[in-house]
Parts: C-alpha cells; sequence; structure tokens
C-alpha cells in the first residue's frame, strides 16, 4: 500500500490528508497550479492551489445543491449561467432540467477542463456534447459584464474562495451587473464558505449582494471533503423569498422533470429543510433574513 500523502493547504491551523495511489497529472496554468490524483478512498481528486476541490466519492452533494436548489426555486428556468465548474458537474445537473434551453459556461481556465474531461469524465458525462450547451474559455467577469440585460433566469457561480484567481468573483461589480443580466425572478447562486471556519466569507458576499438584490439567504449542505462542517450555498433573489417553499410543490415539480429519485443527496424535504440554518450560521446573514 502506498505510503504517499497529499495535504490540503487551505487553513493554516486544520486541514486533511488523503493517502494517494497514484498522481495521474500535476500542471502549472497560467492561472493555477492544478493536481489530479487517485486516492485511496474518495476516487479521483481535483485540487487547485493546494485545495480540495471536487472528489469522485463526494461530488454529488455539493453538485446537485448547487443546482437542483436554485433551479427548483425559480419558477421556470430556461436560460442558465454557469461560471467557473470546470469539471463539468453543474453543467451536467443544470442540463438534467428539461425546462433549460440553454446552458452558458464559462470557465476562465481551459486545463481544468481538459483534464476533467481526461481523468474526471463520469462528473460531467455526456454534459460536453449537449447542443444546448455553450462551453466558453474565458473570463466570467468579463462575460458578465457585458451580457445583455436580462438574458439569464439564474447564475450558478462554482468558484474557488475569494483568494488568487476567484477573488473577483466576490466584488460589488460583479453582483450588481449579475442582477442586472438576470430577468424577473432571476437568482444568483454561489458557494460561501464553511462558515465555522470561513465566517467573513458568508457574511461579507451577503452583504455585497443584499445591495443589488431584495432577498438575500443562504441554505447548506454537508459534503465531507470541505472540512468544518456545513458548506454555505448563498443565494439572492430577484423575486421570491427562497427561504420560503413548499414541500409538495418542489416535488410535484421534481417529478415532472423526471429528477425525483435520481439523486443521492437532494430531495425535496433537504430542499426546503435546507434553508433552515443553525444560528451561528444565520447570524451572518442580513438582519431580515437572519
Amino acid at each position: 500500500m502506498s505510503e504517499t500523502w497529499l495535504n490540503e493547504g487551505l487553513y493554516d491551523s486544520w486541514g486533511q490528508r488523503f493517502r494517494v495511489r497514484k498522481e495521474l497529472a500535476r500542471i502549472k496554468s497560467p492561472f493555477q497550479d492544478i493536481v489530479v490524483f487517485e486516492s485511496e478512498f474518495h476516487g479521483r481528486v481535483l485540487m487547485l492551489d493546494g485545495v480540495v476541490q471536487i472528489t469522485e466519492a463526494d461530488e454529488f452533494v455539493y453538485q446537485e445543491m448547487l443546482t437542483h436548489v436554485p433551479l427548483f426555486t425559480h419558477a421556470a428556468p430556461k436560460s442558465v449561467l454557469i461560471i467557473g465548474a470546470g469539471d463539468g458537474g453543474v453543467l451536467r445537473r443544470v442540463l438534467e432540467h428539461k425546462s433549460v434551453e440553454r446552458a452558458v459556461m464559462v470557465e476562465i481556465d481551459g486545463d481544468v477542463i481538459e483534464l476533467s474531461k481526461k481523468y474526471l469524465p463520469g462528473i460531467a458525462g455526456d454534459a460536453w456534447n449537449d447542443p444546448r450547451a455553450d462551453v466558453i474559455v474565458g473570463d466570467g467577469i468579463e462575460y458578465v459584464a457585458n451580457a445583455a440585460d436580462g438574458s439569464f433566469d439564474v447564475i450558478i457561480v462554482d468558484s474557488t474562495d475569494p483568494i488568487g484567481v476567484g477573488e473577483v468573483l466576490f466584488t460589488d461589480a460583479f453582483y450588481q451587473h449579475c442582477a442586472r443580466i438576470l430577468g424577473t425572478g432571476g437568482l444568483i447562486v454561489n458557494q460561501c464558505g464553511v462558515p465555522f471556519m470561513q465566517a467573513d466569507e458568508l457574511r461579507e458576499t451577503s452583504e455585497r449582494r443584499a445591495k443589488f438584490f431584495p432577498y438575500v439567504s443562504a441554505y447548506v449542505a454537508a459534503v465531507p471533503t470541505y472540512v468544518g462542517g456545513f458548506m454555505t450555498l448563498g443565494i439572492a433573489c430577484k423575486g421570491a423569498n427562497p427561504a420560503v417553499q413548499d414541500v409538495t410543490a418542489v416535488r410535484t415539480r421534481a417529478e415532472l422533470s423526471g429528477i425525483l429519485g435520481t439523486t443521492q443527496y437532494w430531495t425535496p424535504e433537504i430542499h426546503v429543510g435546507s434553508f433552515n440554518l443553525p444560528p451561528y450560521i444565520a447570524k451572518h446573514l442580513p438582519a431580515s433574513e437572519g
């Protein structure tokens, strides 16, 4: 058995490590250091700048919650913009929704896409070849700034934490443009970190979005490899309050879509219940939502 270990470097004082069966790729792209390896327990793992992004074993938790919650929260999502998500897992799940007519994915690092296609093909499946998908290697900030008013129903931001290449996705200017290009009832979702360790990320992001959206909230997902407890997924809406939803209505839509019963984490009950936040998380949201 291999005794090679790879340590995650997200926090200075706490971390996790993986026993490595085989290192599959290690490159320095123009944007970040990328490593893909075969782990002893979690299957294949993608790391960017020393931080775990996705593992084959538990990717379904994050991907399902990042995708199905916003798409079943919006009344009728037809046009979806994905920023980041170079492994293709979000794109795959967006395209599972029959109502979606167009899914534009903008990933700044083409090397992440190519390495994911080669070493993590099961995460995206056939999504890369879906005619509804428009995959762009480019700057998501620039794309949002130039997109037409009201051209999208849902924006899903699957980025790294607000350091390095992902930092510009957590600014006032970015959220202002997102609000502009979202149509009536439009909403945006993005990961806001693990609040046990990254409370500032949820609080600051929520404060920024509250300047441009009438409803700002968050929901949680328990992703084992995102150490520190619940991962928060921040949501901001131009329509109804996302924290007030009906299980029966969500279930009906899931049945009609064909998604009900195909997921490993998301269910209508989890969907609605995930907005019921522990006080230590809720206190970091704007007062009206906390």
